[in-house]
């Protein structure tokens, strides 16, 4: 099979190839005998006629699509073999000539994966954030626990801002009452912002059995459109006062909410969980600054079909976890007021930055002649069938030589992330981002 390669621009290429007429004729006969049986020749039973026959009352080229389709994907994939490239995606194809008796030429013009240039990636100098764990965290973690805990009690007194209170509620607008303004033995958290701005601090302090009327001003972005920015007036009746009552931190909280039977081991366990989360948040910031340093380093030219196809992803992604929350794309598009094509727009500087990573992590394993073992393999399928919380031999029982492909390439890929990082110089952060981190942690 001959092939003609073509270079037309920046990664794109076009390839003249040419199917020999016997493989043609080959193509031509099987085209005829998947159609015969859709045609009608008068004098001829349906699929009955023959070919010539056919032929000579529609016209020759009646099976040349046909046939073209049986044949051109494996001389395509035959010339991109030949010719050692990697197209990014579905070729532009232009037949030349095509014919009974005749060689077939076609050409066929894509984009291929780009050439990329290794800038430095050894020994690179990248900021490295460590979290620490503080004491307060972990009291956080615990008050947290605490909280799931907690129970509501009945008190006798004058309510105040924290407590679940029952109340009766009557509104008005310039003495008119209005719909869903009215309730009765509705609860009530006072303080968790639950009412109308002023609603709930207007309540503080009302003792049980007492009445009171309050005057709140509804936003001016309110979801009804007839009460928004209006003052409403609120007649309140208070029936009820409960208060949260939390645990003890003691042991016996410490066997209600975990596993163990002291507070002490509770407490410590819930310290290491938080350090294992923030080591692996430090080493995944890291990661990912070594990553990027590392190919920004690099020069590449990036085919554009390549980033829309990222962007395909992410977009299906997305929709992925929307149905999840049994949400539809076209709605979140209609209460968000935003179009597919904004939301690829937002995607697409991640999305070229994805791919660079990834040509640019390639290149180095490349470079680098690292190979994935079955070690590595082993120990990337246990990972995922622990994430997927399958046995590893049942994740694999199912596996084609296209999945066990990429599992090796993924793991050869953190091979190659693992010796970035391990040639890499972590420095200390700048005083000033530090601070930014601190800040943005408070």
């Amino acid at each position: 099979m001959n092939v003609k390669q073509e270079i037309v621009a920046a990664n794109r290429v076009k390839l003249t190839i040419e199917i020999s007429s016997e493989e043609f004729a080959a193509s031509m006969a099987v085209a005829y005998k998947k159609m015969v049986g859709q045609i009608s020749i008068p004098g001829f039973r349906k699929g009955k006629a023959p070919r010539k026959v056919i032929e000579n009352y529609y016209g020759e080229g009646v099976f040349y699509e046909e046939a073209f389709n049986d044949c051109f994907p494996k001389a395509y994939e035959k010339a991109i073999e030949q010719e050692g490239l990697f197209p990014v995606e579905q070729p532009e194809i232009d037949v030349l000539e095509i014919g009974t008796g005749k060689t077939c030429v076609f050409t066929a013009e894509f984009f291929v994966k780009p050439e990329v240039t290794l800038g430095e990636y050894k020994g690179v100098e990248v900021e490295k954030h460590e979290h620490p764990v503080t004491d307060e965290m972990v009291e956080t973690q615990i008050n947290a626990d605490r909280e799931r805990t907690s129970r509501w009690v009945d008190v006798e007194r004058a309510c105040k801002m924290g407590d679940r209170v029952t109340i009766d509620y009557s509104g008005s607008v310039d003495g008119v009452k209005f719909e869903g303004g009215t309730a009765e033995n509705a609860p009530l958290e006072l303080g968790s912002g639950t009412f109308i701005p002023g609603f709930e601090e207007q309540v503080d302090g009302l003792e049980i059995g007492g009445e009171r009327d309050i005057t709140v001003t509804f936003p001016e972005e309110y979801h009804s459109e007839d009460l928004a920015g209006k003052e409403a007036v609120f007649h309140i009746v208070l029936h009820g006062v409960q208060e949260k009552e939390l645990s003890e931190l003691d042991d016996e909280f410490a066997k209600d909410v975990s596993e163990f039977d002291t507070f002490e081991a509770y407490k410590n366990d819930i310290r290491e969980k938080l350090e294992k989360q923030a080591a692996q948040h430090t080493d995944d910031l890291f990661t990912n600054a070594v990553v990027d340093k590392v190919s920004h380093n690099a020069t590449i030219e990036i085919p554009a079909p390549m980033i829309e196809r990222e962007i395909d992803n992410m977009v299906r992604d997305m929709e992925m976890r929307m149905m999840y929350q049994g949400i539809r794309m076209e709605d979140y598009f209609k209460f968000t007021g935003m179009t597919e094509e904004t939301l690829r727009g937002q995607y697409r500087e991640t999305a070229e930055l994805r791919v660079r990573g990834e040509l640019v992590l390639e290149a180095i394993r490349k470079a680098e002649g690292i190979e994935a073992d079955q070690a590595d393999v082993d120990a990337l399928v246990a990972k995922y069938a622990e994430q997927s919380g399958i046995e590893a031999e049942k994740f694999t029982e199912r596996f084609t030589d296209s999945d066990w492909d990429y599992i090796k390439t993924d793991a050869a890929t953190q091979k190659t992330i693992d010796f970035l990082k391990a040639n890499a110089v972590a420095v200390e952060p700048k005083v000033e981002e530090v601070k930014e981190e601190e800040e943005k942690a408070e």
